[in-house]
């Protein structure tokens, strides 16, 4: 293995040294690496969402791809549902090696530009641990939780100056690093409000400092650099959601603030058509808030302005095409209803007819190699139901495309049994029928297939309630 990596990287360096300065002959980096544990046989090279191209993995599950005519920035690799970003500029080699169990955790990068993709991936990782810290923040009263964030912030940008003092990066990494540590800041004054435990946001709002969102003044909210940049957008989500929330309080009469609210969701629809015109971001935006309130709406009728307002205002034309199918899909399962014809395989690769399957109150749920812990914790949950609920039939779907060995073996890796483990026969044409999106998603039947929550989950505080109510029909 060490002379494997050792003999890429003598290879790299040897196409790096060949030429040197600014001209077209240096237009290019390399992008290589290994995959433990893969989910396929190939990746997928991308920039500005466009695909620049699908590279097999070796028999030994390695590539080397050269990157031509290259326009330095944030490229996107893809493999098996999982995605992450790299920094190329000219003349880099790039090696990367991951695990997919542990993708985003198990990735380091090796070669040229190496320190400047490790440090950002490093920053990516520390900032899941410090959006929990954050969460618990929002409880504080305004002005203290302002200083814990500006205390953050001051943390980040120390490290960025000593990195650079270090390593000398170039503009552009500095350019994405400083934007990296602003739109996370930003982010974190835009949530406060949500996540604040106060259900009087009106109230919650007023007792901010008045130069609270300040920032707000500096900020391009069409910023086509950023427009693929995860902090860039998720800044741009949270902020939608609180400009939102201010408009929708100057007129609404609801003493308690209601997230799903018909009402506020298409203040946040308007807001967007009216805040965003850089078409690109404005379409991600009202599919992503479109697609959101669907996931979470059994009201048919709720489900229907907001689709029309959403279609309205998106430019997207094979946007609009998929959540109109999305949203037929949801309308198709409403409660009451009965259970579509889904075909399903097991481990042994016989194939059923999902309904044949179902003759007592059953529930349904759903996991993917791709959400990785979501798959171990919610079936050490089922296991837990299992045995409170004997009568009760738990039929659990891999929602992968990529054959039965490897939802198999991760299977096997942490002891779950196969029995009522399935897969689709079908899996896009059966993830678009029953909207599967969140991964979370569970479907409740009762003995006469008919559905009785459509939309639901294991994990949350009512749902053993919904299923006695359920098993009691």
């Amino acid at each position: 293995m060490k002379l494997y990596f050792l003999g890429l990287l003598i290879v790299l360096t040897l196409f790096n040294c060949k030429k040197n300065g600014n001209n077209s002959e240096d237009n290019y980096a390399y992008l290589g690496g290994e995959i433990m544990n893969p989910n396929s046989d190939f990746v997928i090279i991308s920039k500005s969402d466009v695909v620049i191209d699908t590279i097999k993995l070796d028999s030994k599950n390695r590539f080397l791809y050269k990157v031509t005519n290259l326009k330095e920035g944030l490229y996107t690799f893809y493999h098996g549902g999982e995605i992450q970003m790299v920094l190329l500029e000219s003349t880099d080699s790039l090696h990367f090696r991951l695990n997919t169990l542990e993708f985003d955790e198990s990735l380091v990068f090796t070669g040229k530009g190496d320190k400047k993709n490790n440090y950002l991936i490093n920053e990516f990782l520390e900032n899941e641990i410090q959006e929990k810290k954050i969460f618990k923040f929002c409880q504080l009263k305004p002005q203290v939780y302002e200083n814990r964030v500006d205390s953050l912030k001051a943390f980040k940008s120390n490290k960025l100056k000593a990195f650079k003092t270090k390593y000398s990066p170039s503009p552009l990494f500095d350019k994405i690093a400083q934007a990296n540590i602003d739109y996370n800041y930003y982010s974190s004054k835009e949530v406060y409000p949500f996540v604040h435990h106060g259900h009087n946001k009106a109230e919650i709002l007023k007792s901010l400092p008045s130069n609270f969102y300040d920032y707000r003044k500096t900020i391009n909210y069409n910023d086509g650099f950023f427009k693929e940049h995860n902090h860039y957008n998720s800044f741009l989500r949270y902020s939608v959601n609180n400009l939102a929330l201010k408009e929708h309080l100057d007129h609404s009469n609801d003493d308690v603030f209601k997230r799903n609210s018909l009402c506020y969701n298409l203040d946040r629809l308007k807001l967007i058509d009216s805040l965003i015109s850089n078409k690109t971001i404005k379409n991600e935006l009202l599919y992503y808030f479109t697609a959101n309130f669907l996931t979470k709406s059994t009201n048919t009728e709720n489900n229907d302005a907001i689709l029309s307002v959403y279609l309205s205002k998106s430019s997207d034309e094979t946007a609009k095409n998929e959540i109109k199918r999305f949203a037929t899909s949801l309308n198709n399962l409403k409660e009451g209803g009965q259970f579509p014809e889904i075909k399903i395989v097991d481990y042994k690769n016989t194939e059923f007819d999902i309904n044949s399957l179902i003759k007592t109150p059953t529930v349904i749920c759903f996991w993917s190699n791709t959400y990785y812990n979501h798959f171990k914790e919610s079936h050490y949950k089922l296991n837990e139901l299992k045995m409170k609920y004997p009568e009760v039939k738990f039929i659990v779907i891999n929602i992968d495309d990529f054959g039965l060995d490897r939802p198999k073996a991760s299977l096997k890796e942490n002891r779950f049994k196969f029995k009522d483990e399935y897969q689709f026969k079908n899996p896009k044409e059966s993830i678009e029928a029953l909207a599967i999106q969140p991964m979370t998603k569970t479907i409740v039947i009762d003995k006469h297939q008919k559905i009785v929550y459509s939309n639901t989950n294991i994990f949350s505080i009512n749902f053993e309630e919904q299923l006695l109510g359920a098993i009691n029909r």
